[in-house]
């Protein structure tokens, strides 16, 4: 390379420059006693013995376990090793109600907690808790094709909660004002 204060030849480009600049270095390397390759210097000394080269084989035309495989696939395949999988089945129980019901009765009716395999629905009128207890059979049924079997054993529906009248620590016994809506 040039330096500062070597004269830069007539006509030398940078790819002359370079390759006059990889020719000294390589003249150096051999006086010095080392090998020069084409590619990078070689290597010091090796410290451990030489590891046998792996011989790679090929797969075949069929699936294999090194193909790329599709997240649902694997997801699912994680889910069960860690014991995720009722977790999950309750969770599409919850997340996918609108489909699972219709939209109509999803209108009507929520789920509001899955625990033992027995589905609490609050319903939002005590009609509706009414037509829903008749369908249940089928709503169980409609649950089982989405989500799975043994996911929900029953269904626990109730209608809409009515407003408490107990107030405080000390109250009158009794059923309360019943006569004040009307």
């Amino acid at each position: 390379m040039v330096g500062e204060g070597e004269p830069r030849e007539q006509g030398s480009s940078g790819y002359d420059m370079a390759r006059k600049a990889l020719e000294d270095a390589r003249a150096a390397a051999r006086a010095a006693g080392k090998s020069v390759g084409q590619g990078r210097a070689s290597p010091s000394k090796r410290t451990s013995a030489p590891r046998p080269a792996a011989r790679r084989g090929w797969t075949g035309a069929g699936p294999d376990v090194h193909d790329p495989q599709p997240m649902g696939r694997v997801a699912g395949n994680l889910a069960g090793r860690r014991g995720w999988n009722s977790k999950i089945s309750e969770g599409t129980v919850m997340g996918a109600w609108d489909r699972i019901v219709g939209a109509e009765i999803a209108a009507h009716a929520q789920p509001k907690m899955l625990r033992d395999k027995v589905l609490h629905v609050t319903a939002e009128s005590t009609a509706w808790a009414t037509q829903l207890r008749l369908i249940q059979s089928q709503i169980l049924a409609k649950i089982a094709a989405v989500a799975g079997n043994n996911v929900v054993t029953s269904l626990r529906i109730t209608g809409p909660q009515s407003p408490s009248w107990r107030k405080g620590e000390r109250h009158v016994k009794g059923r309360g004002p019943r006569d004040t809506y009307g």
